[in-house]
């Protein structure tokens, strides 16, 4: 055979050894295929799905989510709010600025520019109670609720309470699917959660994540100015977006453990943290609300701080965490139980606390007149006291929804609209009527409307009696206007 023959001879031999190859790879191997598609245009959405060669596969036992999705998705509602202007009231809440730096422009847009606003909300009754955040629903002219099968309906506020951002409402229907509450105290770090709401009008979206800390305080409700505010948030790294808030955390039994309110995002967007007021909180507060019309809410009476290294070194202390008193107001339930300064609290009720927002949580689930085991160290020896807990107005009587008290001879209520119109002021506090005591002694009349102590602004009776609570045993400068517009200081021996 010539050389040349000889050279197609090997070129056809190897082309019939490849095809051979690749006929019996085929005929014996089915390969596994991954299909990535892109829409047209800008669209940043892509398709991605994986093709497997087998239905084979085992959830691990506790790691199913189906479970959860279907029994707790039907409770969870579409909240859309109509303002009649935009922006809603004139005055302006501090919240607003916190929820736009959260939120960002998504938030500015639907809640100022088009007069409406979009969250969730979880049905905690049959009989159509709604709880929420009170961030959804504040200062809403209509409140329209879209329950998961397509159902609308008007609702109603029957409280808020911005001191933890929740708010109930209700729609009068009966037969109606709700979550269960579960119990968030015990709710481990590292748990799978499910966050279920309607973040960007994607209704009913139900993601998923672990739990990745407890009674976490982010400040955001610092900027309201009150006292008595809560944070004690459930922080998680389920994704939560724009149109989440109000919506359910649940635990894979389906259970309620925390309402959906704020995300931590330098973008406006999800970027891996969000919180939760916990479900042991909110089954307290919407209650109150519901029986009261207000939160009856319980105080120790102190002013307190976290424990840590550097004030540990400061003040001798020989413990790392806990909460340190920094002050025990004059004639509070502290007081009253003999607690004093420098006091480290270590445990509530027998239940451990190592931060400020641990002890917040567990004083606020009881009420007024309750009586709480505290347990401290003072001197190095560890102390236990019982606490009978006040509410805001020293007293143990059920506070009423519309803030009027009665408080050393003095009734005061909220300002009205009509006279915050007239003087040009946003709030503060009026006196109603005069009895015997330190305000009449002082000088002050009926009608004087009350707009700060000690230079520090008084936007409700909240911010009132903290004041004047924090000022027991000194003495305060009381600023205000009378309703003809005279302005007028008092000097009050507290």
């Amino acid at each position: 055979m010539s050389n040349k023959n000889l050279f197609f001879a090997l070129i056809l031999s190897s082309v019939l050894g490849g095809l051979v190859a690749i006929g019996g790879y085929t005929a014996f191997v089915k390969p596994e295929t991954l299909i990535i598609q892109q829409t047209a245009g800008e669209n940043p959405v892509n398709f991605t799905n994986y093709v497997f060669d087998s239905t084979d596969f085992v959830v691990p036992e506790g790691l199913n989510f189906v479970y959860a999705a279907k029994s707790a998705t039907p409770a969870v509602v579409h909240i859309r709010t109509k303002y009649e202007r935009a922006g809603g009231s004139n005055y302006h809440n501090p919240m607003e600025d916190f929820f736009k730096d959260y939120f960002g422009d998504q938030y500015d847009r639907q809640r100022r520019s088009p007069g409406m606003g979009a969250g969730s909300g979880v049905i905690v009754s049959e009989d159509g109670y709604i709880a929420t955040n009170n961030h959804v629903v504040e200062d809403a002219d209509e409140i329209e609720v879209l329950l998961n099968d397509n159902r609308t309906y008007n609702a109603k506020v029957i409280g808020t309470d911005p001191d933890t951002d929740l708010a109930l409402i209700k729609i009068d229907e009966e037969n109606l699917p709700f979550v269960n509450f579960g119990d968030s105290e015990n709710i481990q770090i590292g748990e799978w959660v499910l966050a279920i709401g309607n973040p960007f009008e994607f209704r009913s979206t139900v993601t998923a994540g672990i739990v990745s800390a407890k009674a976490r305080n982010i400040n955001i409700l610092a900027r309201s100015g009150s006292a008595t505010r809560i944070e004690a948030f459930i922080q998680t790294d389920a994704a939560v977006n724009p149109g989440n808030s109000g919506g359910a955390l649940v635990n894979l039994k389906g259970e309620l453990v925390g309402i959906n309110t704020a995300i931590a995002s330098p973008t406006g967007a999800f970027a891996g943290y969000s919180f939760a007021v916990p479900a042991t909180l909110v089954k307290k507060v919407i209650w109150d609300l519901k029986d009261f019309g207000a939160v009856q809410r319980p105080l120790l009476g102190i002013q307190i701080r976290d424990v840590s290294a550097e004030l540990a070194e400061e003040e001798g202390l020989n413990v790392l965490k806990g909460v340190y008193v920094e002050k025990v107001n004059m004639g509070t339930a502290a007081a009253e139980a003999g607690l004093e300064r420098q006091d480290v609290i270590i445990a509530i009720d027998g239940k451990k606390v190592s931060n400020v927002a641990q002890l917040q949580e567990q004083v606020a689930l009881n009420r007024p007149g309750d009586e709480i085991e505290v347990t401290f160290i003072r001197d190095g020896k560890t102390k236990t006291v019982n606490a009978i807990l006040k509410n805001q107005f020293m007293t143990t009587e059920v506070v009423k929804a519309d803030n009027t008290f009665k408080f050393e001879g003095a009734t005061l209520e909220p300002v009205s609209d009509e006279i915050k119109s007239e003087l040009e002021i946003e709030n503060g506090v009026q006196v109603k009527g005069l009895n015997k005591g330190k305000w009449k002694e002082a000088g002050i009349e009926e009608g004087f409307v009350i707009t700060k102590i000690d230079k520090q602004p008084i936007r409700d009776t909240k911010d009132l009696t903290a004041a004047l609570n924090r000022a027991r045993g000194e003495g305060i400068l009381i600023e205000g206007l009378y309703p003809n517009g005279e302005k007028a200081y008092y000097g009050i021996g507290w």
